[in-house]
């Protein structure tokens, strides 16, 4: 399939930065592996990395993945942003200190993510013999870039704190298991009312068990919110039963989705043009570019997951609210005849029968069972 051409835009700051490391920028719609795409070497990082500009993404959030050699350790690295890291692969150990001295040090393996905090240094180690460790990284560096166009002003690569004065964090408590906090219809930092987990490490999001039921997307599934304390960024991620598929939805731009577990597809369109079959299992990226819908299927015979990581909330976009729904989400008894024919067709190719109800394609109102955990 021959996939549109991206629409020409001007460089941003943060584009030229990426240039003038001379690492590999990947960018499309899609990456269908993270853990195969091509990385060259960071000296002043101490690692293999390449950065992965979707569309959809440009001027706003940054993805790179960086990779740590065998027994091998990152060079220590101070931010003046939040970044967070989730593992494509491996095993090993993060240690995040102060310019006080306090220091912490966690291990992970691979589908962990974990909180970066700003002004603190952190360093990666590898902890397995043969095999690479590879992450996936997510911030909003171009956002900073934009009004300070001065990447030295952020990073610090020496592998010391600053001396200026900046707020010293409890890591010990930074770090503690994640808690779950109730929302109020009032509060700004999550859109969704409810409660969100709010934490700096969370284990394995392939296995995290901690999963609210979710009516409005359909397919039965289940999803969990997530915040980093002290940050804005955030995530959610969600989970949908074997043979069935989400409704198409759009929002604004920004996201990236990583999938955890499963196998299948998703499908990526502007209104009123040509649709764009991103296939995915776990290491893949997808980025849905401003305002396309896009719509996942499970076309394995596992649960699916896909971690979605959130842009600033003045990009939030739409379709997330209720009200929101009748303009930017497309429910079953709408949708085009060809997306149930498609799904079944990939069904097909392995052996396998689509879950999705008859009465679902016709009652507007048809609430599927949840599925269990």
């Amino acid at each position: 399939m021959t996939l549109p051409t991206p629409t020409r835009r001007p460089k941003f700051t943060h584009d030229r930065w990426m240039d003038s490391l001379g690492l590999p920028i990947h960018s499309g719609y899609y990456i269908e592996d993270l853990r195969l795409l091509e990385l060259s070497r960071w000296d002043e990082r101490g690692c293999d990395a390449a950065f992965v500009q979707l569309e959809g993404q440009q001027g706003i959030t940054e993805t790179r993945l960086s990779e740590i050699a065998p027994r091998g350790n990152s060079s220590p690295v101070r931010l003046a942003f939040d970044e967070v890291a989730y593992v494509v692969q491996g095993r090993g150990a993060t240690t995040v200190w102060s310019s006080g001295g306090e220091r912490k040090s966690f291990e992970w393996t691979e589908n962990s993510m974990f909180l970066l905090p700003r002004h603190h240094v952190h360093q990666f180690s590898n902890t397995h013999g043969s095999r690479p460790a590879r992450l996936l990284h997510y911030n909003y560096f171009p956002l900073l870039l934009s009004a300070s166009p001065d990447p030295a002003a952020f990073i610090t690569t020496n592998g010391s704190a600053r001396t200026e004065a900046v707020a010293e964090l409890d890591l010990e408590a930074l770090y503690a298991e994640p808690a779950l906090k109730p929302m109020t219809n009032d509060e700004t930092s999550w859109k969704r009312p409810g409660a969100v987990w709010v934490g700096s490490f969370f284990p394995d999001m392939s296995a995290w068990d901690k999963l609210t039921v979710i009516a409005n997307r359909g397919a039965g599934g289940r999803t969990v919110a997530m915040e980093f304390p002290g940050s804005e960024i955030s995530c959610h991620m969600s989970m949908f039963p074997s043979r069935t598929y989400k409704k198409a939805h759009r929002h604004g731009p920004g996201r990236a989705i990583v999938i955890p577990a499963g196998e299948g597809y998703s499908v990526m369109w502007e209104e009123g043009k040509d649709r764009i079959v991103a296939p995915w299992k776990p290491g893949s990226l997808i980025t849905p570019p401003n305002r396309w819908f896009h719509q996942h299927f499970n076309v394995g015979q596992t649960p699916a997951r896909y971690l979605a990581f959130h842009p600033p909330m003045q990009f939030d976009g739409h379709a997330e609210k209720v009200e929101d729904r009748a303009r930017d989400q497309i429910e079953y008894v709408d949708e085009d005849p060809s997306v149930r024919q498609r799904f079944e067709s990939e069904l097909d190719k392995r052996g396998l029968t689509s879950l999705i109800p008859v009465e679902a394609y016709e009652m507007r109102d048809y609430e599927f069972a949840p599925v269990a955990v």
